[in-house]
Order: structure tokens, then C-alpha cells, then sequence
């Protein structure tokens, strides 16, 4: 019931769908459905509430339970999301499996662990998948589903639909990778703006402006292969255009970096006179990034329907 299995239960309960919220402790159950309360009722004052429902209808479908094996009878869809431990999510997961029948899916939150770490083994593997969403999950609707190599393909089938049905944006990888898809993508421009900061190239301030009002810009509506097809006559012609000085430019890119020295101190004291490291200013801007992806939701939203 911490921040991610929250906002699950939030996303679920707008689809419509009874959700049973399961802990080990009542206070921290007592306290997600405090926090659950205040923000569904914050989100329908200010007319982001999603789902047709009202927020209370929303919350009469949320109940909370200490007992594993009460919290999943019934279950169509599990949805696990404890620390990202690999031996405590394999403990849940083999509890899981001694407990449910032949239809449910067991499925994880995991943003690295491989479905191949996490499931093998278990007697009910083909039932299990990986569906990773993005933090927060109730205002980002991508959601990664991984397969593990025994995974049926009616599993995968059935957590894209109902993925679907509650507003999210699935997507579908063929087969497992170290950091799925988006981890890759992330991380490879990471890496880089680690590397144009520690160089001297750019200012820290200046490198997130260069993304936020850049390339940010249209990746919030195009991804990059589309962006690709637009910037030229298709795919093909970008290609013939631009190869060339891809790679002249790839070819520079350096090692991957340590994460650690210098550029460590000139990213942190940079941010952190822009985002004082104290709780009070973190969870400031995270609220105002939260207000960000909100209206832009709706926006996209809006978008797609006109």
C-alpha cells in the first residue's frame, strides 16, 4: 500500500474494478486510504477526477485487508508491489503461488527485475507477466508488459486488455531485456546529459531545459521514430539524409559514466539550489509536477477526441 501500489488502486478503481489492498500492518493500510481519500476528492474538486464514476463511487470499490490469502479470493488480476527486493517479491510470489487457482494473473510492478528472476519455478508461471508502469502511474498511462519465457500468451493478451480498458497505454515487449524499454531509453539519455555536464559542455539547468522545453516538447505527443518520419520525407529518406552524421556524432559518445565525483557535486548543488533537498520543497515540486502531467493528460485527452 506505499506510493505505487496506491496509485494502482487508484487507476483500477476508476476503471470501475472492486480493488482489495493488501499489507501487512493496518495503520499503513489505514493511512493509504487516508491519503487515496484526500487526493481522489483534491483531483474531482479540481475536475481531473478519471473514470465516470465520482470519487466516492471510487472509493466504495476499495477495501483493505491484512491477510494474504483473504486479499486475493476472488482475484481476477494480482497486482504485486513491494519494495524492488528480488528475494522479498520471489517470497510473495511463491506465497502467491500456493494459494490461487488456474485463472488469475500474478502480475509485478517491477522497473528492472527480470520475470525470468522473479517467476521461475513457480507452479503457476504461465499465469505470471511483469506490467511496469511509470511513477506516477495515475497521471503517466504507459505501462510496460514483459513476459516471463513461459509466459502463456493469452496472460499477456488478457493484462493488455484490461490495461486498456482502465485508460492505461500498454505496450507489449516480445521478450524480456535488462530495463525493458523504457529504463533503456531513459537511461541512454541519462547517460549522455550525465556526460555533456561533467565535460563542461552545458549547465545542469541548462542540459533539463534542452529536454523540458526541447526535445520534451513533441516526445510528450511523438516518440522518436515518428519524430524521424516527420523531420524528412518518412523513415527512409530521414535515413538517407541523416545517417551519416548520426553516427559521426554516436561515434563520440564516451564510456558509461560512474555516477560518482565531481559531476555528482555539480548536478546535485545545481538542482538543489533550484530544489532545496528538504522535504517540504521536494514534495512542492513533485505535487507541481503531478498538476503538469495532470493537465496534460487532459490535453492529449482532448486532443484524441477532437
Amino acid at each position: 500500500s506505499g506510493l505505487i501500489g496506491r496509485s494502482w488502486a487508484m487507476v483500477f478503481a476508476a476503471g470501475g474494478l472492486r480493488v482489495k489492498l493488501y499489507d501487512i500492518a493496518q495503520e499503513q493500510l489505514t493511512t493509504a486510504l487516508e491519503n487515496i481519500r484526500k487526493q481522489m476528492k483534491e483531483m474531482e474538486k479540481s475536475g481531473v477526477l478519471k473514470g465516470a464514476l465520482s470519487a466516492e463511487q471510487q472509493l466504495a470499490l476499495i477495501s483493505v485487508c491484512t491477510d494474504l490469502k483473504a486479499a486475493v479470493e476472488g482475484a481476477t488480476f494480482i497486482q504485486e508491489c513491494t519494495p524492488e527486493n528480488l528475494e522479498l517479491k520471489k517470497k510473495i510470489f511463491g506465497q502467491l503461488d500456493l494459494i490461487v487457482g488456474d485463472s488469475v494473473i500474478l502480475s509485478s510492478s517491477t522497473s528492472c527485475l527480470l520475470p525470468s528472476k522473479l517467476f521461475t519455478g513457480l507452479k503457476h508461471v504461465k499465469q505470471c507477466i511483469v506490467s511496469h508502469p511509470v511513477n506516477p502511474p495515475y497521471f503517466v498511462p504507459l505501462v510496460e508488459i514483459v513476459p516471463h519465457p513461459e509466459t502463456d500468451p493469452s496472460t499477456t493478451e488478457r493484462t493488455y486488455a484490461l490495461m486498456k480498458k482502465i485508460g492505461q497505454s500498454p505496450v507489449k515487449l516480445n521478450r524480456e531485456i535488462e530495463g525493458f524499454v523504457l529504463n533503456r531509453l531513459q537511461y541512454a539519455v541519462i547517460s549522455e546529459a550525465w556526460r555533456l555536464v561533467g565535460e563542461g559542455v552545458i549547465s545542469p539547468t541548462d542540459l533539463d531545459l534542452v529536454m523540458s522545453d526541447g526535445l520534451g516538447m513533441r516526445y510528450a505527443f511523438i516518440g522518436p521514430l515518428e519524430t524521424m518520419h516527420l523531420n524528412a520525407e518518412g523513415v527512409s529518406s530521414y535515413c538517407e539524409r541523416y545517417a551519416e552524421g548520426m553516427k559521426l556524432v554516436l561515434n563520440t559518445f564516451g564510456p558509461v559514466p560512474e555516477f560518482s565525483g565531481e559531476t555528482v557535486q555539480k548536478v546535485n548543488q545545481a538542482l538543489s539550489e533550484k530544489i532545496p533537498v528538504v522535504p517540504k520543497a521536494l514534495d512542492a515540486r513533485r505535487k507541481w509536477r503531478d498538476e503538469c502531467l495532470t493537465g496534460l493528460a487532459k490535453l492529449k485527452t482532448q486532443m484524441k477526441s477532437d
